[in-house]
């Protein structure tokens, strides 16, 4: 049985599909704020968000940080698409952290070698905002998200950054899950903050190979705590 969560997005999703559709919100035009839609469905804004990407990730809308979310098309592109729920298909969800591995590793590779010190200042202030809500669980989930975004600027290759925003969806979910598990058990989210600190210190050190090792190992271990079945990989 899926999340309560999980079950109100996908209901919201469909219901401004339908809008979108219907051509209540037309193309060109904008969708409410996330606190206005929040207010209209009666649900968080976290629940929001996750609607609003997967419009984004099925091609309907386009969101900008600090522009809000522009309707680009009525009808959802029939273009590759990934499992939407964590739990729905555990293998699919496996195949998504294998695609993840790569993604991310070859990301904080090629982010360890064309980082600026803007990059690294980012970087250092979301971790240490993570530092801080360690154990607290929707604000961590926000900045472990942050986090991995801010290694695909630092690539300044845009298309790893589209990548991981169509994604976003899954990955949230998935963090939810894995920290949802983390503080089950004790200073489990210390550990995975290390992990953490090490792909910044591989990236920051402008070391390649340490960055995507890092970057792998972290996200096996996720998929471990997951209970994830994945490829090993050869470092």
């Amino acid at each position: 049985m899926l999340p309560k969560a999980l079950t109100l997005t996908h209901q919201v999703a469909q219901q401004l599909t339908r809008d979108i559709g219907d051509g209540v919100y037309p193309v060109g035009t904008k969708l409410p704020s996330g606190k206005d839609l929040a207010l209209r469905f009666g649900v968080s804004q976290s629940v929001i968000r996750e609607v609003t990407e997967r419009l984004r990730a099925h091609g309907l809308i386009d969101s900008r940080q600090g522009a809000g979310c522009t309707v680009t098309a009525r009808t959802q592109s029939g273009g590759f698409q990934v499992p939407q729920a964590v739990g729905a298909d555990r293998a699919d969800l496996g195949a998504v952290y294998e695609l993840r591995l790569d993604l991310e590793g070859a990301s904080a590779a090629l982010a360890a070698v064309r980082r600026t010190d803007a990059d690294i200042k980012s970087l250092e202030s979301i971790l240490q905002s993570l530092a801080d809500h360690l154990y607290t669980p929707e604000p961590a989930v926000e900045l472990d998200i942050a986090f991995h975004v801010a290694i695909a600027h630092a690539t300044h290759n845009r298309y790893y950054v589209d990548l991981l925003q169509y994604l976003n969806l899954q990955i949230r979910q998935a963090v939810q899950t894995a920290r949802t598990h983390s503080l089950a058990l004790e200073r489990l989210p210390d550990a995975v903050h290390r992990e953490h600190v090490r792909i910044f210190d591989a990236i920051r050190a402008g070391d390649a190979l340490a960055a995507r090792t890092a970057a792998t190992s972290h996200l096996q271990k996720a998929a471990a705590r997951l209970n994830l079945d994945i490829t090993p990989r050869q470092q």
